[in-house]
């Protein structure tokens, strides 16, 4: 959870960095709508216990701001507007696509404390220029928004409607604005990166988008994606990474399990041996490439036998960072109704993920020490990589600037360096 301040008005996010962004786009409305008293927060529903912190933090908001205008936007109150409507602390429920458009926070009693639109009618995306994110280092620029795809276990099409694509000529604008504003680092995100183009005329592919932001923004320093679906990954886009260093070094892949047959009653696009052929296609073009993984523990049906193979994918598939999600069923998702793990095990299980991951990380960090790392400097003492890792520093160095480091050791969580340069050539 975090917060955006735009004067008296504060954006209280939760949840994914499409969201982090959007919450920027919300700061920017609110303002130019003139709220003012109020906290806004963006909600997400990937989990129960996302949905069970926002309203938490909604309660918390009014006993410490009483007089405060409170209200509740994204994911999750574009899923259930009602739950939110019923909370007594709550004034207004936006849905995801009123949450940016122009007078939503205006005073219009006449529309109610609900305004919620059905999301699968929506059909454009990214409809809003930014300078980037207040006290953040990097940018993101929303590329995709939505998912055509229906897994079992998740709620989120039903909170972001259909997949819909930024036109390439937006997003280079965007970028091109952002590099100018001083920002070296710049993310790709959405819900389903991967699925960008699809709906554009041609249907260019995202590594088309990719090529297309490095040729015609020669002034940004490094290009990153976000979470990437694991299922494919695109001739122009394995070329980029084979033949651009400023693309970064790192994919985070949505795999969610290693075992087949977990992955099909996931309603998963791609097989284990899928994603080992990318991990691998991939590196046999960048060498180095860092990868991290999200996956759920305990999901229903899973034996002991199909956990092991989740758990064997992390060191067979060499992954470094890991998102590790205990099971939860959302409800209307074909998976709340299949048979459940029980809740020890499902813990059990996670708990074992996270320690693999932990080891897995350690590892990354012990082959990071006698480099010198490039990093991009996040706040004071404190860098991230190209490939994503995390370098606490000793030395003067900018914040929002390239760094060169020299790892000397590590903690187990981060690698530990000193500046060897104060600023790295482009």
């Amino acid at each position: 959870m975090s917060e955006v301040l735009a004067s008296d008005v504060d954006v209280v996010t939760f949840g994914c960095r499409l969201n982090a962004y959007e919450s920027e786009i919300i700061r920017t409305q609110a303002a130019a709508d003139g709220l003012s008293d109020a906290v806004v927060f963006n909600t997400c529903a990937v989990t129960g216990e996302a949905v069970r912190q926002a309203r938490q933090a909604i309660r918390k908001a009014r006993r410490e701001r009483p007089g405060a205008r409170l209200i509740v936007t994204g994911c999750a109150a574009q899923i259930d507007p009602a739950a939110f409507a019923a909370m007594p602390e709550v004034d207004l429920v936006l849905g995801n696509a009123e949450k940016g458009q122009a007078g939503s926070y205006l005073p219009q009693p006449e529309l109610g404390r609900v305004r919620v639109n059905d999301i699968m009618s929506v059909r454009e995306t990214a409809g809003h220029l930014v300078d980037g994110l207040k006290d953040r280092a990097r940018a993101y620029v929303e590329v995709q928004n939505g998912c055509d795809h229906r897994c079992t276990f998740c709620i989120i099409p039903f909170g972001r409607g259909n997949s819909r694509s930024a036109p390439a000529g937006e997003v280079v604008e965007q970028i091109r604005r952002l590099a100018a504003q001083g920002y070296r680092e710049v993310v790709l995100t959405g819900v389903d990166v991967t699925s960008w183009g699809a709906d554009l005329p041609g249907q260019p592919t995202l590594g088309q988008l990719v090529a297309r932001i490095l040729k015609l923004v020669p002034e940004l320093a490094r290009l990153r994606l976000s979470s990437i679906d694991a299922a494919e990954i695109d001739a122009d886009l394995l070329r980029c990474f084979a033949e651009e260093p400023r693309l970064a070094p790192y994919l985070h892949l949505s795999l969610q399990a290693g075992d087949d047959m977990i992955l099909k009653r996931m309603k998963r696009r791609h097989s284990r041996a899928d994603a080992l052929r990318l991990i691998a296609a991939v590196r046999a073009v960048r060498p180095g490439t860092a990868f991290g993984a999200d996956l759920i523990a305990g999901f229903p049906t899973e034996t002991d036998a199909m956990f092991e193979n989740t758990l064997s994918l992390v060191d067979e598939a060499g992954l470094s960072f890991l998102h590790v999600f205990p099971y939860s069923p959302r409800p209307g998702t074909p998976a709340a109704r299949m048979p459940a793990v029980a809740r020890a095990d499902v813990k059990a299980r996670a708990a074992r993920l996270r320690a693999a991951g932990e080891a897995a990380l350690a590892r990354h960090l012990q082959r990071q020490v006698g480099r010198t790392l490039i990093g991009l400097v996040e706040r004071d003492g404190m860098a991230r990589a190209e490939d994503f890792t995390e370098i606490a520093f000793e030395g003067p160095a900018e914040v929002g600037g390239l760094a060169a480091l020299s790892v000397t050791g590590h903690d187990g969580k981060r690698a530990l360096a000193r500046v060897a340069v104060l600023e790295a050539a482009e």
